[in-house]
This record gives structure tokens, C-alpha cells and sequence, in this order.
């Protein structure tokens, strides 16, 4: 435990300075999935049947892979892509739902069948959770409480400002809230989508 505390010591017993440390060795690994999500989306945007989602998909994916952090508007014109073909989480090809999943801090290393209930169930869990802390107030939360539901969502918030991680979690919930469950692979990939590009996340 004293060699390997990340691996065999659970984080209530981590040091200030190391978690810290293991949160960004943690999303520095979970970042490394971001580029392929993003690419996948840009290689299925020809598959949108509709004409003008499919545009709106491809200049999401241009302005993302620019350095923008999309608005919030710019992300739910797309929960139809996200519903059925070829996004909808039924959908997704197991080289995406093994990204994903990395992306979410989950084991990749699954039978296809498994990745994506795992996906599911992970992501109606956050999705329910959100509701509840919509209702509650994001300021109802401590700082260490809404870094902590940043973290969970894909930002690393241990090095942004508490006003702005509290900007972010409330662009995630306004998203999140307009959701419905048919249309909770954008949740999923609200992860990338939201956290990539954001203000004081180049680490």
C-alpha cells in the first residue's frame, strides 16, 4: 500500500497532494479516447439521414477539433442523431463503446454485449443523478462537492476554479435535463463533447 497507494488504497485515504496527482494520471488516461470519440463522430456524420443534422454534426466536429467549447444549443440540436441510426446507443460499434468506456473510467476489455449495458446502466445512473441535483440547486454543493460531480462527468476540474466548474456543471445539467432516456447516448458523449475543449483544461 505504501508503493502503490493509487492502485491499492481507496481515495478517502489519499493524500491532499496525491490526489491531486492521481486524479490527472486518471483523466490523462480517460483523455486518451477523446480524439477517437471525435473521430468516430466525424466518420458517421455521412450516415445521418437528414441533411441538416448531418451538417450541424460536421461542423461540430470542425469547430471541436478548432479548440471550441460548443454551446450548449449547439450540442441538443443533435439528441435526434443520438436516438436511433447511427448513434443511438443500440447503434454503437464496439470499437466506440470500447472508447467510451475508457472515457467513463470503465474496462474496456468486455464482450460487446456487456460494454454497452455497462454504458447504459452507467449512464442512466448519472442521468437520474442529475435530475436530483437539478432539483437540489448546484448551490446547494460545496466546492470539494462540485469538483467531485465535474470529475465524474469527464472534466478534470482539480485544477479549475470552483465558479467555473460550477459554470460547467450547469451546461451539463441543462443538457442533461432536456434528455430523454432514448437519448442518453449523447449523454455519453456529452463527456467529450463538453469537457474537451473547455477553459483551463489543457492538462
Amino acid at each position: 500500500m505504501y508503493l502503490f497507494p493509487r492502485q491499492l488504497l481507496i481515495r478517502h485515504f489519499w493524500t491532499p497532494k496525491q490526489q491531486i496527482d492521481f486524479l490527472d494520471i486518471y483523466h490523462a488516461l480517460r483523455k486518451q479516447s477523446y480524439p477517437e470519440i471525435l473521430c468516430y463522430l466525424e466518420r458517421v456524420a455521412p450516415l445521418i439521414s437528414d441533411a441538416g443534422l448531418r451538417w450541424h454534426m460536421t461542423e461540430l466536429c470542425t469547430k471541436m477539433q478548432h479548440g471550441t467549447h460548443p454551446a450548449v444549443h449547439d450540442i441538443l440540436a443533435l439528441r435526434e442523431c443520438f436516438s436511433n441510426h447511427p448513434l443511438g446507443m443500440n447503434q454503437l460499434h464496439a470499437l466506440q463503446m470500447k472508447a467510451l468506456s475508457r472515457a467513463m473510467l470503465l474496462t474496456p476489455h468486455l464482450p460487446p454485449v456487456v460494454l454497452r449495458h455497462r454504458l447504459k446502466t452507467h449512464t442512466t445512473v448519472i442521468h437520474q443523478l442529475d435530475k436530483a441535483l437539478a432539483k437540489l440547486g448546484i448551490g446547494q454543493l460545496t466546492a470539494q462537492e462540485v469538483k467531485s460531480a465535474c470529475y465524474l462527468r469527464g472534466l478534470n476540474s482539480t485544477h479549475i476554479a470552483e465558479e467555473r466548474c460550477r459554470t460547467w456543471l450547469g451546461e451539463w445539467l441543462q443538457i442533461s435535463c432536456s434528455l430523454k432516456e432514448a437519448e442518453l447516448s449523447l449523454l455519453l458523449h456529452n463527456v467529450v463533447l463538453l469537457s474537451t475543449n473547455y477553459i483551463g483544461t489543457s492538462r
